[in-house]
């Protein structure tokens, strides 16, 4: 059985969805990155790099770097509904997409979301946010324009885990005004909270995303270290 070392304000949900597509079993256990739990002595046995969610396979091997997470377990267990094969055409479109996703948006995301973790002092906290947010927006309007064109999902008429990690950054920007300004964006959104399995971690991340902001605002100095 696999063990999934997650919790609030990770990237978990994005791998127990997965978990949960492929009705795979596994044990949840909870970290608390707000209290500083990852950088612990326990945690750090678990995963030196201190990154969570940490997913334990059945054979003892600890995983992190949530693309990866997805992607070895719908290759695994042979999530063809989420991953397109090794020989499936779509694969190259797929895989690109995902690691933009990881490389590009994701991780800006963590310079917006961790500012201080990239500064030297606190007031320069607000300028590193601008910095991240100008290219999330330039790369979501890319693939606002690639939708547009061969949508509705990011291989066309056929979805995937693709399109469900994008979903969920959407979740942590401004909803309202991503969906404004990017409507090809804003139908996946919808279409990917519309499914009943996804819906319940796109709600619970926008929930997310809504305290990580207030808490930002009462804690520009830095949340989570």
């Amino acid at each position: 059985m696999y063990v999934l070392y997650g919790g609030d304000f990770t990237r978990a949900p994005l791998v127990q969805w997965v978990l949960g597509e492929g009705k795979i079993e596994y044990e949840l256990r909870k970290i608390d990155i707000l209290n500083g739990e990852h950088c612990s002595t326990t945690f750090l046995a678990i995963n030196p790099a201190g990154l969570v969610p940490v997913l334990i396979t059945p054979e003892g091997d600890a995983l992190y770097e949530v693309a990866a997470l997805m992607l070895y377990l719908a290759d695994r267990h042979q999530l063809t509904d989420l991953a397109p094969q090794l020989t499936d055409p779509d694969r190259g479109l797929f895989l690109s997409t995902v690691f933009h996703i990881a490389a590009d948006i994701q991780s800006e995301m963590k310079r917006f979301h961790f500012p201080h973790r990239f500064s030297l002092r606190r007031e320069d906290n607000a300028g590193i946010q601008d910095l991240a947010k100008s290219p999330v927006l330039s790369r979501l309007n890319v693939m606002n324009t690639r939708l547009a064109k061969r949508g509705p999902y990011v291989l066309g008429t056929r979805f995937s885990l693709a399109d469900f990690y994008l979903s969920f950054w959407v979740a942590y920007l401004d909803r309202e005004a991503v969906c404004m300004h990017f409507p090809s964006i804003a139908t996946l959104y919808d279409l990917v909270r519309s499914r009943p399995s996804a819906a319940p971690y796109l709600e619970e991340t926008e929930r997310m995303a809504e305290t990580y902001a207030e808490m930002m605002k009462k804690k520009p100095g830095g949340v989570i270290t």
